[in-house]
């Protein structure tokens, strides 16, 4: 059997050892029940898996370091009752998909970051409880399509390694506690479809921003601190910036982004991609 889909019933308790058993398996799905407990570690030893869906339960502690360290190519965690700071090993992770929003994950994102796969397309920590800055290593995943850190608590400026996103479509970091201008170079990016930066401290925006309307992109910058702008904070939110004095690690900006990346953004995508620097 290399498949066992079980989603979607009313199944509760916990995953029983003898699915380690199942030597052929690929794909294992037992989302949407009523399992619960600690993460089913049984599952990371069911060798020639490669898709782990266990989303919309009620599984809940911390999520072992060994997860991100298999052949997993998909991912799925979210809506749980997971909680505690994401495992250092995340980086080792060769998954193309990891969904891991809707649960207790706290903290700093983990020095590993920018390590995961280059071939990672989608990664969600939405509704999670992350503190910090977002990581400089985010600009390794030069595949990604979908990156959203979305209802968590990340303060700081956006990493300028943002700007060597040329795939991303997605990139929701609204409701957290960002704060700066809104850097040209993340409203240049070529195939963006939909940016949200609403419910943050962002104290502005460049004329590139200004274009994603023409450009028929989704923007949402409401509820933050943007003088002349409607839908904003009031002013007195905006006197004191969560985050001040958080030191995060910035590489020099580039020029500003149009059709694609400049050359002084390729300069930088190179000599970070050389680097290797994930730091946060």
């Amino acid at each position: 059997m290399s498949l066992l889909h079980l989603n979607s019933n009313r199944f509760s308790g916990t995953i029983p050892d003898t699915f380690k058993d199942l030597t052929s398996l690929q794909e294992l799905d037992l989302s949407n029940n009523h399992f619960s407990g600690s993460f089913p570690t049984v599952t990371l030893y069911i060798p020639n898996l490669i898709y782990l869906d266990l989303r919309f339960n009620s599984f809940s502690g911390p999520i072992p370091e060994d997860l991100f360290n298999r052949r997993l190519d998909a991912i799925f965690l979210n809506n749980n009752q997971f909680a505690g700071g994401l495992p250092e090993s995340l980086g080792n992770s060769q998954a193309s998909v990891i969904n891991l929003a809707n649960n207790k994950f706290s903290g700093n994102f983990p020095a590993s970051f920018g390590f995961l796969s280059t071939k990672l397309k989608e990664i969600l920590f939405l509704n999670n409880q992350l503190t910090g800055c977002i990581p400089e290593g985010v600009g390794l995943f030069t595949d990604i399509q979908v990156f959203d850190v979305s209802f968590n608590s990340l303060m700081g400026h956006l990493p300028d390694t943002i700007s060597c996103l040329q795939d991303i479509e997605v990139l929701n970091l609204g409701h957290n506690k960002l704060s700066g201008v809104l850097p040209e170079m993340v409203c240049s990016l070529k195939s963006l479809v939909n940016l949200t930066v609403a419910y943050n401290f962002f104290s502005g925006f460049s004329q590139e921003c200004a274009k994603l309307f023409y450009r028929n992109v989704g923007f949402d910058f409401s509820l933050n601190c943007i003088p002349g702008r409607n839908m904003q904070r009031p002013q007195p939110e905006c006197s004191l910036i969560p985050g001040g004095g958080l030191n995060c690690l910035r590489i020099p900006g580039s020029k500003p982004l149009f059709a694609g990346l400049s050359s002084q953004a390729q300069s930088l995508c190179n000599r970070f991609g050389e680097n290797g620097l994930s730091i946060n």
